[in-house]
């Protein structure tokens, strides 16, 4: 049978026209295929983020473990991606309760009423001071802030923040909110007034690397905890201090303000001149308000510093930055209220101290003081992973060579720090020889 011509180019056009939908739609089958397997890993991810305790977790580790083709790279990717948020209440929330160590405690919530889930929203969270509760003290902080913060002010009995417990007390209230609530994670911020400014500073030092900037005001810490200062290296902080301060004296701040300087430390100091009727000087004037949350609103907590300083006494040896202390000399131990034991070791600020800069490409360079064994987290965006790193503790070479990234660690850090734009794949540990 013979074709014309005319036909014959008919039929081909359609043949090739029906091959074309048949890969188009192949492609599209193979494409939904794909982002299936992305979103199903993403979710073992989340899953494995908030399980609620270590078995539980480890059964997900496990599944993620044998999921198809899983990578660090995929992984990693996966972190990245922000959980879904399910409903929560939005405006003032003045008693919300928490269990920490077995009892229970409040907090007041304060998050704005156009609160949107899909975008995230800076955290401020605010210690109130003696007499005061979160309550009260949300309060007047709500009428002052612009709508764009999500505002957390939490209650302990007297103002007592300088206690460990507090410390535990205000860092499982920031991982509740983040749980909740889309907290931009790079823009946390902790301050306090009064004894809720000594908690802010103490708090902040020993966990600096969370926040991205503290505010204490009215205030101030004593001299055998000024080691600490030097953990604030790339964490910004904003003092206020009233001159006519009769329950916290004035001088509290400016020694610390010239400590900071020797330290360089980067710091803003406000001083003020007013007096409230009932207060005295002691107080936060809402003049100084607005420059206050202007400072807030520029502070954004940055990339992974090339130099970390961080100081500890025996009972903070935890991560810091891409650091921590694991071993030590017989150092400082601080009780459950910190410094009200005061031992040689205390009143002589003996403590361990680590300072590690990349000094260039894939060289660490470490010092340390009163440390037997450290822990350095590592990725690419600090080091070329795909070369060798040479790391250099005292002026002594103390490893030299490949580290290969490790899904299992990248996890672990991951579940640790519940912090996804701190991601570390590699965990050098290592022995300082004498």
């Amino acid at each position: 049978m013979r074709w014309a011509p005319g036909v014959l180019t008919i039929v081909f056009v359609l043949l090739i026209g029906f091959l074309g939908v048949g890969y188009s739609e192949s492609a599209d089958r193979s494409s939904e295929h794909i982002s299936e397997k992305s979103s199903s890993l993403t979710s073992l991810v989340q899953d494995y983020l908030t399980a609620s305790d270590r078995e539980s977790a480890q059964t997900v580790l496990s599944d993620i473990l044998q999921y198809p083709d899983v990578s660090v790279s995929a992984v990693s990717e996966a972190l990245k991606q922000s959980p879904k948020f399910s409903t929560h209440p939005v405006g003032l929330q003045p008693s919300q309760a928490i269990t920490v160590r077995g009892r229970q405690y409040r907090y007041s919530l304060y998050v704005p009423p156009s609160y949107d889930s899909a975008k995230s929203y800076p955290l401020i969270v605010c210690l109130h001071g003696a007499g005061f509760t979160g309550e009260s003290y949300v309060e007047r902080w709500v009428p002052r802030l612009d709508d764009h913060y999500i505002l957390v002010c939490p209650t302990i009995s007297m103002g007592a923040w300088w206690s460990r417990f507090a410390e535990d007390l205000v860092l499982k209230i920031v991982n509740t909110i983040q749980t909740d609530y889309h907290v931009k994670r790079d823009r946390i911020f902790l301050t306090g007034m009064s004894n809720g400014g000594v908690g802010a500073w103490i708090i902040g030092m020993h966990h600096a690397d969370t926040f991205a900037g503290i505010a204490p005001m009215a205030s101030g810490i004593d001299d055998v905890l000024f080691p600490f200062l030097d953990n604030l290296h790339n964490t910004p902080v904003y003092i206020i201090h009233g001159l006519h301060d009769q329950v916290m004296p004035v001088s509290l701040s400016r020694t610390l303000v010239k400590e900071m300087g020797s330290r360089g430390i980067q710091h803003v100091y406000r001083e003020h001149n007013f007096t409230h009727p009932h207060a005295g000087g002691h107080f936060f004037p809402r003049e100084e308000l607005p420059a206050l949350v202007s400072w807030f609103d520029r502070q954004t907590r940055g990339a992974l510093p090339q130099r970390v300083s961080v100081v500890r006494d025996a009972t903070h040896l935890s991560n810091f930055s891409w650091v921590r202390i694991d071993a030590t000399d017989q150092i400082a131990a601080f009780s459950e209220n910190l410094v009200d034991s005061r031992d040689s070791f205390i009143t002589g600020k003996v403590y361990a101290k680590l300072e590690a800069e990349i000094i260039s490409p894939n060289r660490i360079a470490v010092k340390t003081k009163r440390v037997k064994r450290y822990t350095l987290f590592l990725n690419n965006d600090l080091v070329d992973l795909s070369q060798p790193v040479r790391v250099e503790t005292n002026g002594k070479r103390s490893f030299e060579g490949i580290m290969t990234p490790n899904l299992e660690t990248l996890l672990h850090e991951a579940r640790r720090r519940q912090d996804p734009h701190r991601q570390f794949s590699v965990k050098l540990n290592l022995e300082i020889s004498e």
